[in-house]
């Protein structure tokens, strides 16, 4: 595998500096807030729809659930199942909406009819905390993938690349906004999708373009397991808590989506609520396209590489993809496939760090630090920018200490804290006429404060050797995935704040309802 560091390492090259070149041309237009956080509304549904795309199948999509269903079959796919149904939430409840009643920010649709202050700072430190997390799973997939794609085996080499990555994500970023990052995600999009479209061909032409017969391999190479990959109950059912963790992670995921932030800010980026559906029927049929692929990919796999071959590999269970290129291509396809996967990482922890970074200098900066008397162009970006250097660096330093986890599972981790801390308080916000600020900032310090003890006391955390400390054990919450109990515990505070408060705005939720299902008043395109 060393043999072909220098081509897999050329390849990755080659796709950094295209990208980066289209991020400078996209420069030249970044001139406003709004070029910067939501590149001027100028994109159309289909691009918005594409980029998406390319913002969500994250290195979890492609490298984790491939790995998931190569080891676990049947249960390693319900990953895929959860991402892909819960675009039904976002594309009933959220997306149209939200673009109507927000500006650049998830703080701007809940504060529009709340006290602005508090509201905008317990956005931000949501909007902060899922960014957080799947930051994490992204620079751990960047990690586990430069273990195989270069053979460094040793941990300070992988933090070396993990920083690199990091860097390159800080510099998208700062150079381009919004419309450079939507530009490499949907270049990123195209590839990754056309990929996964070459490999799956290539393995069901291996066995006679029968999927029947590809499941039979897949059993034959999996002695441990043998049928067990067709049926559910490998990873979940061995226990009533494995399947309560699987219930969860069930929740976790379906209703996770609604509140990504980073997902959220897309439906921004379109000049109207029309655009906004148009987006996500494209995203929703570009992503269910690609987890159709990674069936494919899983138990081609399992019939090609084997599981054995998949737990020993540097990258573990994320190295099944690549692994699977390598068998069916050899270094050239590894090449490609691994670049790919890097295009994957970067363009996604992009998209969040303008996320995060445009919630902290627009959110708090902007309107709770300057009460909304900062300059639009100049002192708002700029801080901004800044906040996207110190995102980059707590990115590096949590990729490397999450480095070697599945990060399908740590991005169902951010899932939770999105729909704990986020979904209840935008639904709540856009549906009930009684809600208000106290309710909100229950609903949001409340849910966001559960889930995450429960991440720190579960064995997420310590207590097993799949664990990110394995050698602690403070492992006090018996679920993996705490969404079982902290969505519902969300939703029930920011009820209880509610009703505690008693205080009302009937006025601002009518004018909120009028410009959220008619778009009367919704933020337009710049024009240049």
């Amino acid at each position: 595998m060393n043999s072909n560091a220098l081509l897999n390492g050329g390849i990755f090259a080659a796709f950094v500096a295209v990208t980066l070149v289209v991020v400078f041309r996209a420069s030249k237009n970044t001139r406003t807030a709004s070029d910067y956080y939501a590149a001027g509304r100028a994109f159309t549904g289909p691009q918005n729809g594409i980029a998406i795309s390319g913002d969500y199948l994250s290195a979890a999509s492609f490298l984790g659930i491939a790995g998931a269903i190569a080891l676990y079959g049947y249960d390693g796919f319900l990953y895929s199942i959860g991402f892909l149904v819960a675009w039904l939430v976002a594309l009933l409840l959220v997306a149209e909406l939200l673009r109507n009643t927000g500006k650049y920010t998830m703080g701007d649709v809940l504060s529009y009819r709340m006290r602005q202050r508090p509201v905008r700072a317990a956005a931000a430190t949501s909007t902060l905390a899922v960014s957080f997390f799947y930051l994490l799973a992204q620079m751990a997939g960047a990690g586990g993938l430069v273990a195989l794609l270069l053979g460094i085996e040793s941990k300070v080499g992988q933090a070396v690349v993990i920083a690199i990555v990091g860097a390159l994500m800080i510099l998208y970023v700062l150079i381009g906004g919004m419309k450079g990052t939507t530009w490499v995600q949907i270049i990123k999009a195209v590839l990754l999708i056309s990929g996964a479209a070459v490999m799956t061909v290539w393995v069901l032409a291996k066995y006679g373009m029968n999927l029947s017969t590809l499941l039979g391999a897949a059993v034959d190479n999996s002695p441990a397991a043998g049928e067990k990959v067709l049926s559910p109950g490998l990873q979940y059912g061995a226990t009533e808590i494995s399947r309560l963790d699987f219930l969860s992670l069930a929740i976790a995921l379906v209703l996770g989506t609604a509140g990504l932030p980073h997902i959220l800010m897309r439906f921004y980026t379109v000049p109207s609520a029309k655009e906004a559906r148009r987006s996500v029927v494209w995203a929703i049929v570009l992503i269910g396209v690609f987890y159709l692929f990674t069936l494919v990919l899983g138990y081609g796999a399992a019939a090609l590489v084997g599981p054995e071959a998949i737990k020993n590999a540097p990258g573990k269970v994320n190295s099944a993809a690549p692994l699977l290129a390598e068998a069916l291509g050899g270094p050239i396809l590894l090449g490609f496939i691994a670049a790919v996967a890097f295009a994957t990482i970067l363009a996604v922890v992009a998209g969040l760090t303008i996320t995060a970074s445009a919630s902290f200098a627009h959110d708090i900066y902007a309107n709770v630090i300057k009460r909304g008397a900062a300059d639009d162009k100049d002192q708002e970006v700029r801080v901004a920018r800044i906040t996207a250097v110190v995102i980059g660096a707590v990115a590096i330093v949590g990729g490397i200490v999450a480095n070697g986890q599945n990060i399908a599972f740590l991005v169902a981790l951010a899932f939770a804290v999105a729909a704990s801390a986020n979904l209840p308080t935008i639904l709540y916000s856009l549906f009930w006429k009684q809600f208000n600020t106290s309710g909100a900032l229950w609903s949001i310090y409340g849910g966001l404060g559960v889930c995450v003890t429960l991440i720190v006391f579960s064995p997420a955390v310590s207590g097993k050797a799949t664990s990110m400390f394995p050698n602690a054990d403070f492992d006090y919450f018996p679920l993996a995935n705490p969404g079982l109990v902290s969505i519902p515990v969300s939703f029930f505070l920011g009820w209880l704040g509610t009703v505690l408060s008693g205080e009302r705005d009937d006025a601002k939720f009518a004018q909120m309802e009028v410009r959220a299902l008619t778009g009367i008043d919704s933020e337009k395109a710049s024009a240049h």
